[in-house]
């Protein structure tokens, strides 16, 4: 073979050997590529399936606090009905109790009802309704604000009570004083104090006036005290001028046969 002819089969046989290697590295390099993305895919859906997990536990998690926050708010519904339940039940009772007590027919004689009329002229802040008897006084008449001190001008006012009480028939008759307040809470420290809740306001203002009458002259055995804190209002306490009405001191005159809370009328003057 000549020189020109064996160079040319040999340069065709190189160019198949560089052909052959070039088709052989195009498959391994894919592979490779094909292998490093699956390992990626790999690492993200571990990853995905970790947070998923994780997600889960925490909704879990969640729903376990949600039912137990549940059972919480059934049980304070339940006490809170409970409660209010018992509040309505010893209100009714409460009212129950004062209708039978106190008479809602006027047993005062007409000549005390004259004279509690004439007494209701001379002072404006005493009010008198002669269907029931019922007396009422205004606490800005017999007190300053958050006390229970008898003011000294009132004294009289419960001076001449005390004497319409002792007249005539009106001396077989008892009363029950009974104090209010309006639906502001004990504020001031120096008050609360003395007075921590209405309630104990109430009842410490009936007691003064029921101190103030026995030293007018009426006998202690003929009297009774109560209070009704801010629950029984005449007036809806929307602003001062109805909050000043509820705050009031009320005397219920008592027929002769009336009992008030096991006080027997028959034995209480002994």
């Amino acid at each position: 073979m000549s020189a020109p002819a064996r160079l040319v089969l040999t340069g065709l046989l190189a160019a198949l050997g560089f052909s052959q290697t070039a088709c052989n590295l195009v498959p391994q390099q894919s592979l490779r590529q094909a292998q490093f993305r699956a390992w990626e895919l790999h690492q993200q859906n571990v990853g995905l399936a970790f947070d998923r997990d994780q997600a889960a536990q925490l909704a879990e998690a969640e729903a376990a606090r949600a039912q137990q926050l549940a059972r919480q708010n059934s049980d304070l519904e339940n006490s809170l009905l409970t409660a209010n339940q018992r509040l309505e039940n010893l209100m009714a009772e409460r009212s129950q109790l004062h209708q039978r007590l106190v008479s809602t027919t006027n047993p005062l004689p007409d000549s005390a009802n004259e004279r509690f009329r004439k007494l209701q002229q001379k002072y404006p802040q005493f009010e008198f309704d002669p269907t029931t008897g019922v007396s009422k006084f205004s606490d800005d008449l017999l007190f300053d604000t958050g006390s229970d001190a008898i003011k000294p001008a009132a004294v009289r006012v419960l001076e001449e009570f005390a004497q319409i009480m002792n007249d005539g028939e009106a001396r077989q008759l008892n009363i029950l004083v009974v104090g209010h307040t309006d639906d502001q809470r004990i504020a001031k420290s120096a008050t609360a104090q003395k007075h921590p809740t209405n309630w104990h306001l109430s009842t410490n203002r009936a007691n003064a006036v029921v101190l103030a009458l026995s030293r007018a002259g009426l006998t202690q055995g003929r009297m009774g005290a109560a209070g009704y804190s801010m629950y029984q209002p005449v007036t809806p306490n929307k602003d001062n001028a109805s909050r000043q009405k509820n705050r009031r001191v009320e005397i219920f005159v008592l027929a002769p046969d009336a009992t008030v809370a096991g006080w027997d009328p028959a034995t209480s003057r002994n």
